[in-house]
């Protein structure tokens, strides 16, 4: 093993990364070295990090120069002495989501309810996050990086690298349709279908076993693709061509819809996801994963004479994530129509800045070291 690392470290907002060579961080007891192979790449991330603070300034990045990088997969290269179940060689997902480990939430399992709860990476969720970003100081734009042992979701060999680098969006729907409750007496309309979130949303809800899956979005050619997915199943609605509501009914044998899933992103209008609750049936749950940043003005009254919830679902838990891994690596969960645009991690500042256009959800930008 050499003794240095490649990494892609961001010294100031607004600025190219700088490729940098780093010594190889090694495990403290707890935790695990992995060799990374493959890291998801947000399509925008430029502009992420450009406004982040600006656009969610209670959600701080960790202090600069940093190496950001937040779904990686790869290979175990060194285990801490306290890890027990994971081996020098075996094939992960790195979870991403850091927690205390002492608190009352992280004691029930509940580690994203945690204050200090953060993203390795990315971003904190709250003002502890910079004790986690120091402890976990490597995201996946890098060749190697440390993770608590907890946090390794395994993943067979049938399951790609480049797949693996798509959990985190494919778990954070998985996570939301478990809390709804979802599955083969179900129906669920995903407000947003084909983009990067609904579209995980569809895959997992097939793999669910959902019968009935409805789907709105904007681009008429993009919401063909996902319907042909599994056309006796999906059936999709274009934002304004009619009342999505009566649509979803009339889908539905003129029943209200289960469970609505928001995948739909911070920009978006907040009709779109009132439009989606209406057209929840009696005891229907509404579960937000996009991250709407206009405000609905709920009815609240008529909510609660109806029994309709409505959750935030924030990531997964790693045990989740593994249940996931396991339905992909059985097949169960359908990963095949993901269309990976690999780059190396070398050219991350040219790649982010030339990106082919997306294919909506189905495309899956990596960064491979």
């Amino acid at each position: 093993m050499t003794q240095s690392m490649l990494v892609a470290r961001l010294h100031e907002i607004n600025q190219p990364m700088k490729l940098e060579r780093l010594p190889i961080p090694q495990p403290r007891p707890t935790d695990v070295a992995v060799q990374v192979k493959a890291c998801n790449v947000v399509p925008n991330l430029n502009n992420v990090l450009a406004t982040y603070a600006e656009w969610f300034p209670y959600l701080p990045l960790p202090e600069l120069p940093a190496v950001f990088g937040l779904d990686s997969a790869g290979v175990v290269s060194a285990v801490g002495d306290e890890v027990s179940g994971v081996q020098v060689g075996d094939r992960v997902y790195v979870n991403p989501g850091l927690s205390c480990g002492d608190c009352r939430a992280c004691h029930s399992g509940k580690d994203q309810n945690c204050d200090s709860y953060t993203f390795m990476g990315y971003f904190a969720f709250g003002p502890n996050g910079q004790q986690c970003f120091d402890a976990y100081p490597y995201g996946g734009l890098g060749e190697y990086l440390t993770a608590p042992g907890r946090n390794l979701v395994k993943i067979a060999d049938t399951v790609s690298f480049e797949e693996a680098a798509r959990f985190g969006y494919l778990g954070t729907s998985f996570s939301a349709l478990r809390k709804a409750g979802a599955g083969p007496d179900t129906t669920v309309l995903i407000n947003g279908i084909s983009g990067t979130l609904g579209l995980g949303a569809c895959m997992n809800a097939l793999a669910m076993g959902v019968p009935r899956i409805l789907g709105t979005g904007r681009d008429a050619g993009l919401l063909e693709d996902v319907r042909r997915i599994a056309p006796d199943r999906i059936s999709v609605h274009a934002v304004g061509t009619s009342d999505l509501s009566e649509w979803a009914r009339a889908q539905n044998l003129g029943a209200g819809i289960d469970i609505v899933i928001d995948a739909v992103g911070p920009g978006a209008p907040a009709e779109s996801m009132l439009d989606a609750i209406a057209a929840l049936g009696r005891g229907g749950v509404a579960v937000d994963i996009g991250g709407m940043m206009e405000k609905p003005a709920l009815d609240m009254f008529s909510m609660m004479c109806s029994q309709i919830s409505v959750l935030g679902s924030l990531w997964f838990s790693t045990r989740e994530a593994q249940e996931m891994a396991d339905m992909a690596a059985r097949g169960v969960l359908d990963l095949s129509v993901l269309e990976h645009h690999t780059f190396p991690l070398k050219e991350i500042n040219e790649a982010l800045g030339a990106l082919p256009a997306r294919h909506g959800g189905f495309t899956n930008f990596v960064s491979v070291p």
